[in-house]
C-alpha cells in the first residue's frame, strides 16, 4: 500500500468514527464540485477539528478569511451560540455564491455573512465597522497575503483570541527560504511575523492525510506588552 493510499484510509477511519459528515456537509462538498470549485476545502477531521477549538474558545464571533464553498464555514459557524456571528470574507463572487447556498440550506444563514472582494479590501471595511473582537480568526486564502492577514486579524482580536493558518507546511516547501514563490513567501513571513510579534504565542502541526502533507499554524493572541516607563 503506498503512502498516500493509507493516508486516505486513514482519513476515512477517523472521518467515519469521529468526524461523520450530516447531509449538509455532503451536499456542500457535492455542490462544490459540481460547480467546478477547486478540491482544497479542509477534510472532516480537519473541521471537526475547527469546531472543536471554537467551542473549547467559547467562541462567539468568528472572522474566515477564504470562504470557498463554505465546507469550513458550516463546521465552524456550528460551535457558535444562536446569537453568534460569523463573518467570512470570500475574494469569488461565484464561490460565494455556492457558499452562501451551502450556508443557507444548512440553517445557518442567520449567523453567518459572505462577503465578496479581496479581503485586503474588506478588512478595513470590516475595521472601520468597530466591530466587537473577534474569538476566533480563521485564514484560508491566498498564501501570498498570509502575514497581512495576521497583521489583521491581530487588529480585530483581544487577549485570549485565536489566529489559525491553514497550509503553512507547503508540502515542505516552506522551509526553502531561497524559495521566490509567492505562496512560499506568504507563508513564511506569516510564520516569521508570529515568532517576532510580542503578542502572539504560536506553534505549528504537520499533518498528511487524503489532502496531501501540509499543516496549520495555530496562534494566541496575548495582552499588549507594557510601555517601559
Amino acid at each position: 500500500m503506498s503512502g498516500s493510499q493509507l493516508w486516505d484510509d486513514v482519513d476515512f477511519y477517523f472521518s467515519t468514527h469521529l468526524a461523520p459528515e450530516d447531509e449538509f456537509l455532503k451536499a456542500a462538498v457535492r455542490d462544490s464540485e459540481a460547480a467546478g470549485l477547486p478540491h482544497i476545502a479542509v477534510t472532516p477531521p480537519q473541521g471537526k477539528l475547527l469546531q472543536l477549538l471554537a467551542q473549547i474558545q467559547g467562541a462567539r464571533t468568528i472572522l474566515e478569511i477564504g470562504t470557498l464553498g463554505g465546507y469550513s464555514t458550516i463546521w465552524l459557524a456550528r460551535a457558535l451560540p444562536a446569537d453568534g456571528r460569523l463573518i467570512s470574507l470570500e475574494y469569488s463572487a461565484r464561490h460565494a455564491e455556492v457558499a452562501t447556498r451551502n450556508i443557507a440550506r444548512a440553517g445557518l444563514e442567520r449567523i453567518v455573512e459572505v462577503r465578496v472582494g479581496p479581503a485586503l479590501e474588506s478588512l478595513p471595511k470590516l475595521a472601520d465597522e468597530n466591530p466587537a473582537p473577534f474569538d476566533i480568526v480563521f485564514i484560508d486564502a491566498d498564501k501570498a497575503n498570509n502575514a497581512n492577514y495576521v497583521e489583521w486579524a491581530l487588529r480585530l482580536t483581544r487577549a485570549g483570541s485565536l489566529i489559525i493558518v491553514d497550509n503553512v507546511v507547503r508540502g515542505g516547501r516552506v522551509i526553502d527560504s531561497e524559495s521566490s514563490e509567492p505562496d512560499v513567501e506568504g507563508t513564511r513571513a506569516a510564520v516569521e511575523l508570529m515568532s517576532a510579534h510580542p503578542r502572539l504565542s504560536a506553534t505549528a502541526i504537520q499533518t498528511v492525510g487524503s489532502k496531501g502533507y501540509d499543516g496549520f499554524a495555530l496562534a494566541r493572541v496575548l495582552e499588549q506588552p507594557e510601555e517601559p516607563e
